[in-house]
């Protein structure tokens, strides 16, 4: 939000430069993000003077060109090349004297300096409107009037505004200080606490009479909620033009562009008073009437950017008997629009409510200076003030006479809030004792009014306009605002609490399993829980029902709460392969939502990403994809790492993968993962193959605390190692392998491990070699060959038996 600090000395006198100023704002919260200087023409016209010509003669060398004597009052004629067709002897004319720093129309800086042209000396520049900025004539040179005298400054005579620029970074429950006014009203309040007591002084609007009573145009609200107040007065007889330079420079430097004086007058008071406010050309309004109300839904209407938009059956708009004029609150319509032909007005002032305008702003894509004040809620007790405001502003500058008195519908006054404030809160919240007197020479400068004082608080009546002071604490944060922040002093004691917290909290186990990731190449990603309804129909497992919808979305594209972390997960896949990383190892921690007839509920979930190679491309490391069984083995350190060892493998059921398995741990299944869908891929432009996993972390974190830890100590037997190579089934899969041995020797055997498959034309048609080794152990002896042996016989006949295996 720009803050003029011209503008602001309307309202007080304020009694430091724009830097205090600034810090002064930047302690009361609004903080100031920068300082930027406001010229209303480029170079503030320095070095310019006023030249009397005193004689004009041919140039000697040139058709085009005159040699001109001119008197700039410092006792000395310059000779000065000219070639405007309109100099003439007898002239004031602006003069640009040697040194001056003139600008062009892209604002590119050039110097004025002593040359020659066509071999005459020439010192200086006579200039026209458009070298000046005060103008777009390029006719010829710009005359001035003749009682001026040579020498004067001619920033003098045009009111060359130099200004100071506020850049305050407006939190959004700051509505009061969306003004200049508002901004004043907190430095009266910072400077008292100062001990310098400013006056603020208010616009006056006792100017305001009605003319006549020719032209009423009456009102007619249909939805008080959505329009608890709307004022509406008409001016006849104006004419539209441009305003005069005072408003246009104050307009000018807070970043607003001048288009009229009507225009130019309502966008003044807006920020002059934080009131927003519309013109509307009276002779467009058919029927002579204003109804305020919603239309039908789909209904076509021409926004004042030339846009044709769709209306929603929950947008409320400004109305005559036939068509909508304008969004209310929002913007206006291009068919009911102050024109260079308008002379007669209805000028509205009104509240709406702030959500309802939020809502369509956001529906419509528009954010507008109106939008942006009414979203946050303006005061609803100054719409009449500021009309009449306008109204006397519109007469000065354009003419005219107020033709109706002002028609104000205030269905149900809104009441200032009241609250209780308990001095034994105050000091604890704020760590300090404040004097009672030192409170309430804080609240007056707020306009928070004290109603009474007991032995333990005071109750309070908060302004209307301050919506965002309603509690207790909010009372106490203004308190402390103004009071100052670095006037609080630190305690000489530092009281600390210890917490009790167990291994396996939330945040403990994420940052361990987080470490291990990260030290594996895993990059951790944060997605927006919010979503595109439309993802539901990539899976069947998701349901439309179990959305969690926004009631006030961003847009459409964020209007639901997630129900997986896959679609969010696979957006960042898709943005990063686009712009060539196409190796990726992502992990995610966050949680999904989901809408059941039992109530909303929340699961916390873990997921990862991998896709393209293993490792970075190097010239001593061979391209290696992060395939299935790269991520399983991923899978199972996060789990061995959390204690949980005794896992089975299953079948996944989620339609999201073209191949993949769960695992367990007892009943509760873990994790899915696999391989997602090319019919998946395809809708995020994905075309390399993506490995996905999901953690079912609130399982994962309670099966981790249920895991008992047991401790052995170290074998003192050596172990013993056996090999077979086995000529198999195409059909048949290393798991059976993995089962049958583990039943048929349950005390000495203590891992199996498939270590070569072989496939190929030096094998029976559908038969496969897998070589696989035992490991045998026994804790409390040496094991002899003829052990061994017996139990590798056992094994083999088992395989024989139960898999048509042979030995190779």
């Amino acid at each position: 939000m720009k803050i003029s600090y011209n503008w602001l000395k309307q309202f007080i006198k304020l009694p430091k430069n724009p830097e205090e100023t600034g810090y002064l704002l930047t302690d009361l919260g609004l903080e100031v993000e920068g300082i930027n200087n406001f010229q209303s023409i480029k170079g503030a016209l320095e070095g310019i003077v006023t030249g009397h010509v005193l004689s004009c003669i041919p140039h000697p060398n040139a058709d085009r060109l005159q040699l001109c004597k001119i008197d700039v009052g410092n006792g000395e004629a310059l000779q000065i090349v000219c070639g405007a067709p309109n100099i003439a002897a007898g002239q004031n004319v602006p003069v640009a004297t040697v040194g001056t720093t003139l600008y062009d129309d892209k604002g590119e800086a050039w110097e004025i300096k002593k040359g020659k042209i066509r071999g005459e000396a020439s010192h200086g520049m006579v200039c026209s409107e458009s070298e000046l900025g005060l103008g777009s004539s390029h006719d010829g040179i710009m005359v001035l009037k003749e009682e001026l005298k040579p020498g004067m400054r001619v920033a003098e005579i045009f009111e060359i505004e130099n200004d100071q620029v506020f850049e305050i970074g407006l939190t959004p429950n700051r509505a009061d200080a969306m003004s200049h006014w508002g901004v004043a009203r907190d430095l009266k309040a910072g400077y008292q606490q100062q001990d310098l007591s400013l006056e603020l002084i208010t616009p006056s609007v006792s100017g305001f009479h009605v003319d006549s009573r020719s032209l009423r145009i009456p009102i007619h609200v249909e939805n008080s909620n959505l329009a608890p107040r709307y004022c509406g007065v008409t001016i006849s007889g104006i004419k539209v033009s441009d305003s005069p330079q005072w408003l246009q420079n104050r307009l000018k430097a807070i970043g607003i562009n001048p288009k009229n004086n009507i225009v130019d007058a309502t966008n003044y008071v807006m920020h002059e008073l934080g009131q927003p406010l519309h013109a509307f050309d009276a002779e467009k309004i058919v029927g002579n009437e204003i109804h305020v109300k919603t239309v039908e839904a789909g209904t076509k209407f021409t926004t004042l950017d030339e846009v044709e938009r769709e209306l929603h059956a929950e947008d409320l708009m400004i109305c005559d008997i036939e068509k909508p004029l304008c969004i209310a609150g929002v913007f206006g319509g291009i068919g009911s629009g102050v024109s260079e032909n308008t002379t007669k007005l209805f000028i509205e002032s009104a509240y709406f409510n702030p959500v309802s305008v939020r809502k369509t702003a956001k529906r419509h894509g528009l954010n507008t200076d109106a939008s942006f004040r009414f979203e946050r809620g303006i005061d609803p007790n100054i719409t009449e003030y500021a009309l009449k405001r306008v109204a006397i502003l519109i007469k000065e500058v354009a003419g005219g006479e107020i033709t109706s008195d002002i028609d104000d519908l205030y269905f149900k006054k809104v009441e200032d809030f009241q609250v209780f404030l308990t001095f034994e809160k105050v000091n604890k919240l704020i760590g300090q004792n404040l004097a009672e007197e030192t409170i309430k020479s804080i609240l007056a400068s707020l306009e928070i009014r004290v109603n009474n004082v007991t032995e333990t608080g005071m109750g309070l009546t908060i302004p209307s306009y301050r919506v965002d002071v309603q509690r207790e604490s909010d009372v106490i944060e203004e308190i402390l605002r103004v009071y100052g922040y670095n006037n609080i002093e630190s305690g000489t004691k530092l009281n600390a609490s210890i917490a009790n917290s167990g291994k396996f909290e939330d945040y403990k186990l994420q940052n361990l399993i987080a470490n291990q990731l990260v030290g594996q190449g895993f990059f951790e990603t944060m997605a927006n829980s919010l979503t595109t309804p439309t993802y539901i129909k990539l899976s069947e497992q998701l349901h439309e029902e179990q959305n969690v919808v926004m009631l006030n979305p961003l847009s459409q594209d964020l209007s639901v709460m997630r129900q997986s972390l896959l679609f969010s997960g696979l957006e960042a896949v898709s943005y990063n392969i686009n712009r060539k990383q196409a190796d990726l190892k992502l992990f995610e921690f966050g949680k999904t939502y989901h809408n059941y007839e039992s109530g909303r509920i929340e699961n916390k979930h873990l997921s990862l990403f991998v896709t393209g190679n293993k490792f970075s491309e190097s010239w001593n490391t061979a391209n290696s994809n992060g395939n299935f069984f790269y991520t399983k083995g991923s899978i199972e350190r996060i789990l061995e790492r959390l204690g949980i060892n005794s896992i089975k493998t299953g079948e996944v059921k989620s339609d999201v993968f073209s191949e993949g398995i769960s695992i367990s741990s007892g009943k509760a299944k873990l994790v899915e993962f696999g391989v997602i869908k090319k019919s998946i891929l395809k809708h995020f432009g994905i075309q390399q193959e993506v490995l996905f996993a999901d953690f079912n972390w609130d399982l994962v974190q309670e099966t981790a605390k249920n895991q008992k830890t047991k401790f052995t100590a170290i074998p003192k037997f050596p172990a013993v190692r056996r090999d077979f190579a086995l000529l198999i089934d195409n059909a048949v899969n290393y798991k059976q392998i993995e089962d049958i041995a583990k039943q048929t020797e349950k005390r000495l055997l203590q891992s199996v491990n498939l270590f070569d498959v072989y496939q190929g034309d030096k094998l029976p048609e559908g038969k496969k070699s897998y070589a696989v080794s035992f490991k045998f152990q026994d804790e409390n002896n040496t094991l002899t060959d003829k052990q061994v042996d017996k139990i590798m016989n056992k094994l083999q006949h088992r395989f024989e038996q139960e898999l048509q295996a042979e030995l190779r």
